[in-house]
């Protein structure tokens, strides 16, 4: 199963009007003229849900859609009725009215509708509850498509006013593309046969698409997996990026309106408590499910799941319900303290919203940035932790990657097919310092890759010039005969055991020095190029160490074990080789690459909390 947000026909057409016409209309339209009516906290208080495996934590802390006795929130003093909401504007429109005082939906999508509900002081929004962050949903491309790199120019498949616009511009933002660098295919639907998987079968023009994981291992056959024609998979087709990498893309939130937060802030911190051990409980619980199967009280959260979402939806419980709870992440107290509190965080809170009123602008969605609230020291998380009996006080609010450095993680011959995206700086020979005030951006740029891309490995691979290797190499072999030489100067053909030898082919030359043919000499190439090698590693370390000093200095939250240094020596250079020092200069660089990691090497304990 996976990220289902179904919104409603409304919202699609409404939103599509807003991407596929020719001027841009306006979310305030979609929900239509209302009236501000005030909230009556007397009765049970309206909570909306939408269709995402987050939501299934509040219907197990409700007991059901309406608070059973004895449930999470029942304990808590909450009485809630619990209101489907994927009629996005349909939701906004019942906070406007009154009707309910909070919002249920994703940052981006909430970003939707700031203007709306921004319009009065009473229905200003406070941002009080990160859910879940999103591990459910790809971008899967064609053949032709190797890196985010590529996708300039390409056409790209998404659903209309879906949440994958967000993750779509997080990719565009993480490779400093625009909009306008790629073209846009708007589908009607989030899947089905107006959704992008169809569109992706249909037109071979279209290169990328953003899918749910059913329709993704429909299209590839499996997150690691490429399409090979057969059983409905596209050929070739296999997943580009995703949110199992991009681990901070998507964050589900719920919002609640400012009258009704400072009215009534026991209520609103007795729901953050409520949720928050609802999500411990279903943690333990899948645990154990793991150890049990059918035989685990976990059944009964698939059991409440089928139930309140449909049987259309969620047709079983083993495979359909544990998989739409399994493709988010909940973040849990850690979480949420990160979420809101981490100034270093730049996929938290502030970060989320300048990205989603800028998106919501720059589409057409909003005519002004107006944002939300976030909570203060009046939502006590020490208090929400008491009042909850929460055991997970501290801790990550993400998967992290363990263990091996990047070369272990991936041969050499795989790591091409790993890579997300990257980029180059050069340096000056033997250089191997770095300062911040020349390479900012650079660092600027790795460490917000690093902690938007949670479960994916920032690989900074040292190289060096093979100029002075191939040299001596040369300079070895004439001088033990094992080399010969015809031609004139700059224009010599060389040769070994009487065949032809291509000075060019960097992997032959380093296989013949490693083998020690050309050793003995006073110019033994070995000796350089483990010197070359040594440099090149600690050129690596040097820039490593900068991006943590970096990040430490302007507070970011970077997890160092994240940034792993790689020296690559003269194995791979730009020009094999170089005819003057700018040719050698190419060679003299710092490769950043971000590189996806192996489900193998994540522990599965570390996906919630």
């Amino acid at each position: 199963m996976s990220r289902l947000r179904l919104l409603s026909c409304a919202l699609v057409c409404v939103l599509c009007a807003a991407t596929l016409g020719s001027a841009a209309q306006r979310f305030a339209d979609s929900v239509g003229p209302t009236k501000i009516g005030s909230v009556d906290a007397s009765g049970p208080l309206e909570l909306p849900y939408i269709t995402w495996g987050g939501d299934v934590a509040t219907f197990h802390a409700n007991g059901d859609l309406r608070t059973q006795a004895g449930s999470i929130f029942s304990e808590l003093g909450l009485n809630l009725q619990l209101r489907a909401g994927d009629d996005f504007p349909a939701q906004v429109r019942r906070y406007m009215e009154g009707k309910t005082p909070f919002l249920r939906g994703t940052m981006r999508m909430i970003g939707l509708a700031s203007e709306v509900i921004g319009s009065d002081p009473r229905t200003k929004g406070v941002t009080f509850l990160q859910l879940t962050w999103s591990a459910g949903d790809h971008m899967v491309s064609r053949g032709s498509l190797k890196t985010l790199g590529d996708l300039k120019g390409a056409k790209v498949a998404l659903q209309a006013g879906g949440p994958h616009i967000g993750m779509l511009d997080d990719i565009l933002r993480a490779q400093q593309l625009g909009w306008d660098d790629i073209k846009v295919v708007w589908a009607q639907e989030l899947t089905g046969p107006k959704g992008p998987a169809a569109l992706f079968r249909r037109d071979p023009s279209i290169s990328a698409c953003m899918l749910i994981t059913p329709d993704m291992i429909g299209v590839t056959g499996g997150l690691e997996e490429t399409g090979t024609g057969a059983e409905g998979t596209v050929k070739q087709a296999h997943v580009l990026v995703s949110t199992a990498q991009m681990s901070r893309s998507i964050a589900d939130v719920y919002v609640c309106r400012k009258d009704f937060y400072d009215a009534h802030l026991s209520k609103v911190q007795a729901l953050v408590a409520g949720y928050l051990r609802g999500c411990e409980e279903i943690v333990a619980l899948k645990k154990d499910f793991a150890v049990k199967g059918r035989k685990s009280p976990y059944m009964k959260v698939l059991g409440l799941t089928q139930k309140i979402f449909g049987k259309e939806v969620i047709p079983t419980l083993e495979v359909d319900a544990h998989g739409l709870i399994e493709d988010c992440t909940f973040v849990g107290l850690p979480g949420n303290k990160s979420f809101f509190l981490d100034q270093g965080n730049t996929e938290g809170f502030e970060g989320k919203q300048r990205k989603a009123l800028d998106l919501a602008m720059s589409r057409g969605y909003t005519k002004a940035k107006l944002g939300l609230f976030k909570p203060g020291s009046e939502l006590d998380y020490a208090a929400v932790a008491r009042l909850g009996k929460l055991k997970h006080l501290q801790g990550s609010s993400s998967p992290r990657v363990v263990g091996a450095e990047t070369t272990d993680l991936f041969p050499d011959d795989a790591l091409d097919d790993n890579t997300i995206t990257s980029f180059t700086v050069n340096f000056e020979p033997d250089q191997n310092t770095f300062s911040a005030l020349v390479y900012g951006a650079e660092f600027q740029r790795a460490v917000e890759q690093s902690i938007l891309f949670g479960n994916a490995v920032v690989a900074i691979r040292g190289h060096s010039d093979p100029t002075l290797t191939l040299v001596n190499f040369i300079r070895s072999g004439l001088k033990k005969g094992i080399l010969k030489r015809s031609g004139s100067k700059g224009n010599y053909q060389y040769f070994y055991k009487n065949r032809p030898l291509d000075v060019t082919d960097t992997g032959s030359i380093v296989r013949l020095v490693e083998s020690g043919a050309f050793g003995g000499t006073e110019h033994d190439p070995r000796v350089t190029m483990q010197a070359a090698l040594t440099l090149s590693r600690r050129r690596a370390e040097a820039v490593r160490d900068a991006i943590v000093s970096y990040a430490k200095s302007k507070g970011l939250s970077l997890d160092p074990s994240q940034i792993q240094p790689v020296g690559v020596g003269i194995a791979e250079p730009l020009v094999a080789k170089p005819r003057n020092q700018q040719e050698a200069g190419v060679n003299r660089r710092v490769e950043f690459r971000l590189v996806k990691v192996s489900a193998e090497v994540l522990k599965q304990d570390d996906f919630d909390y």
